[in-house]
């Protein structure tokens, strides 16, 4: 699996309510989410992210609560993948619970800026910087959770095998 976009930038432990504000949390509609995708740090966000970009972070990107709606709200939105040194393990359960590619790199973390291009090898674990011309490593994403990705999450998953069971 290729990934290729534009980045977004944000920085160390990025909480489940920036990601998604409670205050939306009363919906569970993932264009409704989408609309308010961390605009409590960039209230232009959601009008500004396009489909395909990519987040970059820092550390402990989606650290707090344990609801999935930040990775949808992330998925709805357009965004393809994010990079981030380490993520939240509830979030990084969840994002791939629900089709969402993630990719723990320290040094794409500090490498990439916002506005680069990046390209993303999943089963490698390469990281390209198209615009700064550099290469990183990241934990490449097993087939199992590619397979996760690649239906839309675990409950598209389970549905194509239970249909080739029945």
């Amino acid at each position: 699996m290729i990934l290729k976009g534009r980045v977004w930038r944000f920085g160390d432990d990025v909480d489940t309510d920036a990601i998604i504000p409670a205050r939306y949390l009363n919906t569970s509609d993932p264009l409704e989410l989408a609309k308010h995708v961390m605009e409590d740090a960039d209230k232009d966000f959601p009008k500004k992210a396009q489909k395909g970009d990519i987040m970059v972070a820092g550390k402990n990107f989606g650290c707090g609560s344990s609801r999935e709606h930040a990775p949808i709200a992330i998925k709805a939105a357009g965004l393809q993948g994010v990079i981030a040194k380490s993520f939240a393990r509830i979030f990084y359960r969840n994002s791939f619970n629900i089709g969402l590619p993630i990719f723990e790199s320290v040094e794409a973390s500090e490498g990439i800026r916002e506005g680069d291009i990046v390209e993303i090898d999943a089963d490698k674990g390469i990281i390209r910087n198209k615009t700064r011309n550099e290469e990183y490593s990241a934990k490449p994403i097993p087939p199992f959770m590619q397979e996760l990705i690649s239906a839309g999450g675990l409950i598209e998953w389970t549905k194509r095998k239970l249909g080739k069971i029945a």
